[in-house]
């Protein structure tokens, strides 16, 4: 009988390939035990085993329909289709096949041991899953009746509640999820317990992380006792937690374990000698080295001995970027933290971001930079060869408060780490490069601040973008295949570049003369109040020109009832049909389609080329627009612009007059006043480099997808959108050499991994021993039910909180504070109706903050776990107190509080 059709198979006859007739666990111990790892000896119950049994009755076929039509919030129906389920698997026999070679299986390992009986489930204890715990474990099992029971228990606890939930949750098919039964000799140990062979907290990867505790280790799994912690890097003990252990669970001589009270003077003893955590420890990295991966080990220790019961991989680490190998620590920053889109990518927008970094590449013109790496779908940039500088550790950090306070935190943590600094030999090349580009920018920002008109920045900025835009169509017009996408690569090669030499030096001088007007302003005056008004209705910013667009838009709907039910129920496919029905929707169709001629390239989380844009799925502005009709008078988005003008030439005027008061007054009017103009007029073109960034992006997509349609039509892709999860490389080789058969495997185990990562949460910082840091301050007194965050646009609100993960699905209601993950451009249609804005992410110069300041709502960024914090809340009103200095009102019946300028305060 092949494997396939055995019903029990030894763990010497079972490895890693076994998995789909022994499951996760099963498979696991087999592996250990071939690969000689001291486990206890046992056998499995496949999972032919496991679908005969099933096979036997014949309602299962319509329980597993009534569990397709579950979601997962339903519970009283789980409950009882769970239960009706495990009571008819109950009283199904075991067939006499099963039975006999389960019975002579058991026979052979020794009928008078007592057995550990445990689920294994095919889904089970995978690099992308972890079932752990959803099924049922049985212990002390003696005898072939207990035996017999126990294996059947195990079939029947595939459909618990919380193991149906599992799959529903995680996409599982209830019929493809199989099970098979694990039997192993029990050991009875003295101490057992869970290692880690990375730290699960942190993400260390040197750091091996033990829980022990007397007994059995069910103690410690079903959280009935606290464990002893110790954690060795290196061969060293680096840290030893001794808990207050007053339970363990032992097994009864007749079968079947008991928990009892441990004696007082047992109770905080060293569960482990120091020399058994050491030898431990090294046996877990052995086990690490054998499966190439970080692993979740259970282990017990009896008679002096080290016994393994179970390894898994940890599936809840975030990847590690990869860099070769020097021996030394690299650190790390999230891109998507810094461009406010924090989820996942696909291979095709990992490419197109690592083609256009300009820094690290082999080819500086097509290739992929090796400082922007890939991990978790995610991008990290390689900060470590520039900070090896003493300039850089000084001046990046206070650059990284604009993008993200907490991540600016976290790296002067690391920089400042004794091996860091041990490590740091400047390079050579990054001080070529940095003398290269530096020297030039500033004189360009000289030139600007001095000798410009500032008056006719935005123009030249707007001709830049346009020109730069035009000469890559026409480059691309007369190319076809790889040759098209081998220009497309080097298109993007030099395109950062580009724009920082056409766009960065109005920034830097924005930057710049903003610095200057807060010193001068504190200097003279001693404070800076005037300042913040100063960001009010910026010119020439292209994303608040396109909310003013979208709110033109809105209002040329406004007078047509029938273009906003058209708006309200059509599908992209059916949009301009119900639009072209309604009365007035022609002249919305213009209006509409004069939008997305200027701004359709744009989408949430537009940095991902992958990611459908405006003109391919126009309903996703239907939101904004109905909200905007719904909390927005007629015309009043351009009359707050024209006010936020007014306020900010009115905070202008005060800031001289105060001025002017002083000694040498008029010379300190006049400097300051030369300052304002300047910066007014260019710090609305931070916005341009990335507008023409996007913009390129949607071009070379309809290239792109040109050739996957192509390649789609002649059976090389399944679907167009399959080249979503190849690389710009990968690509160009299709189609110079043709689909050598592997491609669509390629394709559908990355779709697989893009799944996964979509799950993952990444950290903002992290080192190449995978330790995440995350940036919390503990220096700052917080007070009770708040949460902290960094104020980037200054004022009070007060309103209901309006969670939103995808703009494209939100509709805000009048007084409603908009809560995010992030913000990018394409979140910007729902600036207009929000009252005040917080953000998981974000800092002083980001997007979202920016363009609050622009429009003078309050906004606060870097509030961790803002999102499902406030959703636990249930919604309810909340008080958003941004106050870069001084004090604060907290709504919803707080008293008035001193705010930290580092504080925000949510008052729930």
């Amino acid at each position: 009988m092949s494997s396939i059709e055995r019903y029990v198979l030894s763990f010497h006859d079972i490895d890693h390939a076994s998995l789909p007739y022994v499951g996760g666990k099963g498979a696991n111990l087999g592996e250990l035990t071939k690969a000689g790892f001291p486990v206890p000896a046992g056998f499995c119950v496949t999972t032919s085993a496991y679908r005969r049994f099933i096979h036997e009755s014949s309602e299962m076929d319509g329980y597993f329909r009534q569990l397709e039509q579950l979601d997962a919030g339903q519970l009283e129906p789980i409950r009882e289709i769970g239960q009706k389920i495990r009571e008819h698997l109950h009283t199904l026999p075991i067939p006499d096949e099963i039975r006999n070679a389960l019975i002579e299986a058991w026979q052979e390992a020794g009928n008078d041991a007592a057995y550990a009986v445990r689920s294994s489930a095919t889904a089970e204890d995978l690099p992308t899953a972890s079932f752990a715990g959803q099924q049922e474990t049985y212990l002390n099992v003696k005898g072939e009746q207990q035996l017999l029971q126990a294996v059947k228990q195990c079939w029947s606890s595939l459909f618990t509640d919380r193991a149906i939930i599992y799959r529903i949750k995680n996409g599982f098919d209830h019929r493809n999820v199989l099970l098979s039964v694990v039997v192993q000799q029990m050991v009875f140990p003295d101490v057992s317990g869970i290692l880690f062979t990375a730290d699960p907290i942190t993400g260390h990867r040197r750091t091996v992380s033990i829980d022990a505790s007397f007994g059995l280790g069910e103690a410690l799994v079903s959280g009935i006792v606290s464990a002893d912690l110790y954690q060795v890097c290196s061969g060293k003990i680096v840290r030893k937690k001794i808990a207050d252990k007053q339970k363990a669970i032992f097994p009864l001589p007749e079968g079947g374990t008991k928990t009892c009270d441990l004696p007082h003077e047992q109770r905080n003893e060293q569960a482990l000698a120091d020399r058994d955590i050491l030898a431990l420890a090294e046996l877990g990295k052995k086990i690490e080295a054998h499966y190439g991966s970080p692993q979740d080990i259970e282990w017990c220790l009896a008679d002096g001995r080290f016994f393994i019961l179970q390894s898994r991989p940890i599936t809840s680490l975030f990847p590690v970027p990869q860099v070769e190998e020097d021996g030394k620590l690299h650190v790390f920053f999230s891109f998507g933290h810094q461009q406010m889109m924090t989820e996942a990518m696909r291979p095709l927008a990992v490419s197109t971001m690592r083609t256009v970094f300009p820094f690290g590449k082999r080819d500086p013109h097509t290739g992929e930079s090796t400082a922007a790496l890939e991990a978790g779908g995610r991008i990290y940039i390689d900060l470590t060869p520039v900070l090896y500088s003493k300039v850089a550790r000084k001046i990046i950090p206070k650059l990284m408060v604009n993008m993200d306070e907490r991540m600016s935190y976290a790296l002067s943590e690391v920089i400042q780490r004794e091996r860091f600094l041990q490590e740091a030999v400047p390079n050579k090349e990054v001080g070529r490069t940095v003398r290269r580009i530096i020297p030039p920018l500033l004189a360009k920002v000289i030139r600007i601040i001095f000798f410009s008109d500032p008056s006719k920045a935005v123009d030249k900025c707007n001709e830049m973008m346009e020109r730069l835009v035009e000469e890559s169509k026409q480059e691309l017009a007369s190319l076809t295949g790889a040759e098209r996408i081998k220009k497309i690569r080097e298109n993007l090669g030099t395109l950062l570049l580009r724009m920082i030499s056409h766009f960065a030096p109005y920034l830097f001088t924005g930057i710049v003369t903003l610095k200057w007007i807060e010193h001068f302003s504190v200097r003279w005056l001693g404070d800076a109040r005037e300042v913040p008004l100063l960001n009010r209705s910026l010119p020439g910013n292209v994303t608040s020109e396109m909310g003013l667009a979208l709110g033109d838009l809105a209002d040329a709907a406004r007078p047509y009832p029938e273009v906003i039910a058209a708006l309200k129920k059509a599908t992209d496919a059916t949009l301009y049909d119900e639009l072209g029905k309604a009365e007035g929707g022609e002249d919305f169709c213009a209006a509409f389609a004069h939008f997305l001629d200027k701004y359709g390239t744009r989408c949430p989380g537009e940095i991902d080329i992958t990611r459908p844009r405006w003109h391919e799925a126009p309903t996703t502005l239907v939101p904004a627009i109905l909200s905007h009709l719904q909390t927005v008078e007629p015309g009043e988005h351009r009359t707050r612009f024209k006010q936020g003008i007014i306020e900010a030439e009115q905070a202008e005027e005060t800031l001289l007059r105060r001025l002017r008061e002083k000694k040498g007054g008029w010379l300190k009017a006049k400097w300051m006043s030369f300052l304002i103009r300047r910066y007014r007029n260019v710090m609305g073109i931070r916005e341009h480099h990335k507008f023409t960034m996007i913009r390129h992006f949607a071009l070379f997509k309809r290239a792109i997808m040109e050739e996957a349609r192509q390649l789609a039509e002649n059976g090389v892709l399944e679907q167009e959108t399959d080249v979503f999860y190849l690389t710009l490389h990968e690509l160009t080789l299709l189609l110079e050499q043709g689909d050598s058969g592997e491609v669509q495997t390629r394709i559908s185990q990355r779709k697989k991994e893009y799944e996964w990562q979509r799950k993952l949460t990444p950290p903002r910082l992290m080192t190449s021993e995978g330790e995440v840091i995350t940036g919390i301050r503990n220096d700052i007194e917080v007070p009770e039910d708040s949460l902290v965050g960094t104020p980037v646009s200054s004022g009070v609100a007060e309103g209901y909180a309006r969670v939103v993960l995808k703009p494209e699905s939100a509709e805000l209601k009048p007084g409603e504070i908009l809560i995010a993950p992030f913000t990018d451009p394409g979140w910007t249609p729902l600036f207009h109706s929000a009252k005040a804005l917080v953000m998981e992410v974000g800092g002083l110069m980001t997007h979202g903050a920016v363009v609050a300041r622009e429009y003078g709502i309050p906004a606060v960024v870097g509030v961790e776990g803002a999102t499902e914090k406030i959703i636990h809340q249930g919604g309810r009103n909340i008080g958003v107190c941004a106050n870069p200095g001084g004090s604060s009102a907290v709504t919803d019946g707080l008293t008035e509080d001193a705010v930290d300028d580092r504080l925000m305060r949510l008052a729930i």
